[in-house]
């Protein structure tokens, strides 16, 4: 039996029910790879969903936006939501959710109810990770959860990775549509599997009929405030970059609504009896270094997977499944890797590995700043396979590592926060590299305008030369010499481009480095004291 099923006098928490646990692990990895996907899919389609609905590029952003904060409110209470409804239930919930309001994102006729029906799929599918998590928590024993993790870290962790080449092939072939409906059959196929095999454990629905004997009592304060917190503060870094950050009324309004929230939020859920999320959580040694480690890694996994294919389509000219397919590598790389990481996270500490993995992903990074302007496919590939390999070796043992100590009444709030970690730090790490790039790349182009002056002699050889190439595909002379100045401004654009994107990687390995050694305050997990 595992540990939580000895502190309830024997019974067991797993949702297995009998049947084989890696069969749960499965199943419930279906909709997570399904969800994450999306969330990496849809990115890539803007640009046509713009242009098919009939709005500017601007407004289209609002696809992603409203997705990520209604995401990020309900994560944050999807432990006490799936306590007071059922785990399995609510899991199933927001499957449902989720799926349908994939048809209908597809189906959608204008921007506006695109918008809302992303709102829809927000919820959804924002609720899932953490049931999954929990369920997977409480089926397999301590040393057999590092295996478990790894199982679903490939839907987490590989759907994002191979999320820009699937949706830049759907976009490129056949409509943005399909980069929705293609979530509806793995919606169906999910809701089936889980009604048939997922069990909710006895001790569950008691437990459940225990909280609600007294009325169903809802912490609305903290409700309201989890929501403000949040949701503002999804939209002021989602949304910063492109409204100028504080110089914007709207954003400053979003940032000190978030930021009084938050200060509120904390006094109110430690001193409540039955708070809607368990913030005492981030107070214990082990789970709150578990959680800032696991914000490390959701900013370098976001910010990069975003990043790679915006500077390939942006300074090298590549189409969306081209540098879709340029990140494939990677993703096989940790496909191959998560099973071993798995594998040796039974005998290695999860801090050892963790410091290993951020050490890996650290160098990854600096290799990275190694990019010049005629960069080729192969030096993508192997950058972002020299990125994965350290990944699946802080994933799992931070995922691990967490539940350790925790009384398995906190499971399903353990897992909630846990996610709220990794989509807050992929947000931050996504707008903190989107205003660098923005900020960097006007210094360099700056810098590189000031040394491009009619004095220069290889400003001038340039001018002729490039001139001469013009005049020899048939532009007149004056013509020529004008569209060779075009050209050389056109070429310092994409070279201050490309700098600030070095800058950014040099930051990111940076600050990776730096977080090495937090990994050492965490205490390793010890054996069940029998095995299921």
């Amino acid at each position: 039996m595992t540990d939580a099923a000895l502190a309830h006098g024997g019974e067991s928490r797993s949702a297995a029910g009998g049947r084989n646990p890696w069969l749960i692990a499965i199943v419930v990895s279906i909709a997570t790879f399904m969800m994450v996907l999306d969330t990496s899919i849809a990115n890539v389609a803007l640009r046509h969903i713009a242009g098919s609905l009939a709005a500017g590029l601007d407004e289209s952003t609002w696809i992603i936006t409203t997705y990520l904060v209604a995401s990020s409110v309900i994560i944050p209470i999807s432990g006490w939501l799936a306590d007071v409804i059922g785990r399995k239930r609510y899991y199933m919930l927001c499957v449902a959710t989720f799926t349908g309001a994939s048809l209908l994102c597809g189906l959608a006729p204008n921007l506006e109810m695109l918008i809302l029906f992303r709102i829809l799929q927000g919820l959804g599918g924002g609720g899932m990770a953490p049931s999954e998590q929990s369920i997977l928590a409480d089926t397999f024993p301590p040393e057999k959860r590092s295996q478990a993790f790894a199982l679903y870290g490939i839907a987490v962790i590989v759907a994002p990775t191979v999320g820009p080449t699937v949706g830049g092939w759907l976009t490129d072939h056949f409509s943005w549509h399909w980069i929705f409906f293609i979530n509806v059959p793995f919606g169906i196929l999910s809701l089936g599997l889980v009604q048939w095999l997922v069990v909710e454990p006895d001790v569950l629905e008691r437990e459940r009929r225990e909280r609600l004997k007294d009325g169903f009592k809802v912490d609305w304060v903290g409700f309201i405030l989890v929501t403000l917190a949040l949701g503002c503060l999804e939209v002021f870094l989602d949304e910063g970059q492109r409204n100028d950050w504080f110089s914007s009324s709207f954003i400053t309004t979003f940032a000190v609504i978030s930021a009084i929230s938050l200060l509120m939020l904390i006094p109110w859920e430690l001193t409540h009896r039955d708070p809607i999320v368990d913030m005492r959580l981030l107070f214990m040694r082990q789970f709150g270094t578990a959680f800032l480690v696991m914000m490390a890694v959701g900013a370098v996994l976001f910010s990069t997977t975003q990043l790679m294919p915006q500077l390939q389509q942006t300074a090298f000219d590549y189409t969306a499944t081209l540098s879709g397919l340029s990140m494939m590598p990677g993703g096989i790389a940790m496909l191959m890797l998560m099973p071993v990481s798995g594998f040796v996270s039974g005998f290695v500490q999860p801090k050892y590995l963790i410091m290993m993995g951020m050490s890996v992903v650290a160098v990854a990074l600096w290799h990275l700043t190694s990019l010049v302007p005629d960069a080729t496919f192969s030096f993508f590939a192997f950058a972002r396979v020299f990125l994965m390999i350290g990944l699946p070796f802080l994933f799992i043992p931070i995922t691990t590592a967490a539940y350790v100590g925790l009384p398995p009444r906190k499971t399903n709030q353990a897992s909630a926060l846990i996610n709220v970690a990794r989509n807050i730090g992929g947000s931050i790490g996504v707008s903190l590299t989107t205003t660098v790039i923005a900020q960097n790349a006007q210094l360099h182009q700056s810098n590189l305008v000031a040394n491009t002056v009619q004095s220069s002699s290889i400003y001038q050889q340039t001018l002729r030369q490039v001139g001469e190439y013009f005049a020899a595909q048939g532009s007149p002379a004056v013509e020529a010499k004008a569209q060779a100045v075009g050209w050389v401004a056109q070429l310092i654009g994409r070279q201050a481009t490309l700098l600030a994107y070095v800058d950014v990687f040099r930051y990111s390995a940076i600050v990776t480095a730096l977080l090495v050694p937090l990994a050492l305050l965490l205490r390793s997990p010890k054996p069940s004291r029998s095995a299921k």
